[in-house]
């Protein structure tokens, strides 16, 4: 049986996948299957992507519902950065991280091994196996690992970790040779994930197509082609199926709206005043928390947003449905125990930045010129998908919609495990060597608009669904 490689370029989009940039991946790509038509999970933020990946669920299934986020049965008051330190006090609190199975705890039910290493985040690693401590697998970043006692083991070992930098590149020649000389190896894992913290760590800070980014997607196509030089020499390559994947897309920073501040400058309350409003703000997104069963003040901040000049979609869940403009929170995946009462995606558009990249868009945080994500954009919804093994079609294109919830549940179809049946995401079969060559797809737009007197808000999102999974294309005000 084949085991599988996952190699994750955060925030990598199509339009950087090409023989200038990237020659290691393009080579890749071409020769194996390129999903033309991938999905982001709203909000396009990197750990809410991570934990759908390994959930297959989107995040109202999930639980993880930003980068930052409010989990009310641990601080019904307070948003919470999603990252390692704050995500293990709630698990030690009782509180489950993730609210459905991962794959390293299936995985583990079957007697086999998820082993995920990557120098992002801290959350974002956190996310991949929260309860590899007590059920198995292994996480490795450079500031812990799970199981706990990993850590200073690999530092024994391998040495320290280099400094995080930009770009990050010595960070992840270190993950790379962690990856080569112990876990590929020694532990051999049916499921191995390496992820590497570019471009998107060059682009928040000096924008898509900056001569930092571009440096940071060759240095990142350098430790891709020697991954797969290792696999080559190790006579693995035959027998390993290898799914590359990123994240989300990119856009760059039009103009900052600090939401939160605008909001209680509008008059609204502070959490845990009556009437108070949470604000999570996730960069091209922000997430709305208010008083359970309060739908006055749901409506009446919904109503104050869609006023904004840079508002964008709004969704409401299902605690206040009905409010006037809005899109139910079902209609994009944040439906669910956790969600906020309302989301808003930042207004944006298809202008291109000074590097030549289409999409910008308001953010809540950062600097003009600068990258960010989070939105319903269509540059950011869109990113990318190839595959090449035993499993998959060679030199094959797939342009039916897929998504980062697909992950798993293909991965288990390879293994022959069951568990995806029970997953919103679907199984990729599309890509598989004996799998049909054609799916049926549809595309539905679902609108809403609400008069405010001065104007009518309009808003418009844009879905394509594969049976009964569904993947946001984008979504924005209109006019």
């Amino acid at each position: 049986m084949s085991s599988i490689l996952v190699f994750v370029f955060d925030g990598l989009q199509p339009a950087q996948v090409n023989a200038r940039l990237m020659p290691n991946l393009t080579a890749f790509a071409d020769a194996g299957v390129i999903f033309t038509n991938h999905h982001s999970v709203f909000p396009t933020v990197t750990r809410v992507n991570a934990s759908s990946m390994v959930t297959g669920m989107n995040s109202g299934g999930h639980g993880l519902a930003g980068n930052r986020l409010m989990i009310r049965e641990y601080d019904p008051d307070h948003v919470m950065p999603a990252m390692e330190p704050e995500l293990a006090q709630v698990a030690k609190s009782g509180v489950p991280i993730l609210l459905c199975p991962t794959l390293g705890q299936i995985l583990a039910e079957h007697g086999k091994e998820y082993v995920a290493i990557g120098v992002g985040t801290s959350g974002n690693m956190y996310l991949h196996n929260p309860t590899a401590e007590d059920t198995g697998g292994a996480t490795i970043h450079p500031t812990f690992a799970l199981p706990a006692d990993l850590h200073e083991a690999l530092i024994d070992r391998f040495g320290p970790w280099p400094e995080e930098a930009r770009p990050n590149t010595m960070r992840m020649a270190h993950a790379r040779r962690i990856m080569t000389e112990y876990v590929l190896p020694e532990r051999m894992p049916a499921v191995a994930l390496i992820w590497s913290s570019e471009p998107d760590k060059a682009q928040h800070a000096a924008g898509v197509g900056s001569t930092l980014s571009d440096t940071a997607i060759k240095e990142a196509d350098g430790q891709f082609g020697d991954m797969l030089q290792w696999l080559r020499e190790n006579g693995t390559d035959d027998d390993t199926d290898i799914i590359v994947i990123s994240d989300h897309g990119y856009s760059t920073i039009s103009k900052v709206a600090g939401v939160e501040a605008l909001v209680h400058e509008a008059g609204f309350a502070f959490g845990g005043e009556e009437g108070g409003v949470v604000v999570a703000q996730n960069g091209g997104a922000a997430l709305f928390y208010t008083p359970p069963g309060d739908y006055d003040t749901a409506e009446q901040l919904a109503t104050w947003l869609m006023a904004q000049p840079w508002c964008g979609t709004i969704t409401a869940s299902a605690a206040v449905a009905g409010i006037p403009g809005t899109l139910p929170a079902s209609l994009v995946g944040n439906e669910g125990p956790r969600a906020p009462e309302l989301t808003m995606s930042f207004r944006w558009d298809s202008n291109t930045n000074d590097a030549g990249y289409a999409g910008t868009a308001y953010s809540t945080y950062g600097e003009p010129g600068t990258g960010q994500h989070g939105s319903m954009s269509k540059h950011e919804m869109n990113n990318i998908l190839f595959a090449q093994g035993p499993s998959f079609k060679s030199n094959h294109r797939v342009d039916t919609p897929s998504g980062n919830f697909d992950l798993t549940p293909t991965i288990l179809k390879l293994l022959g495990l069951p568990g995806g049946q029970s997953m919103y995401g679907r199984v990729l079969e599309e890509a598989l060597l004996d799998g049909p060559t054609d799916v049926d797809w549809i595309i539905e737009l679902h609108d809403a608009e609400h008069n405010l007197g001065e104007k009518i808000y309009r808003q418009r999102i844009k879905i394509s669904k594969v049976g009964t999974t569904s993947y946001v294309d984008e979504g924005n005000s209109l006019g």
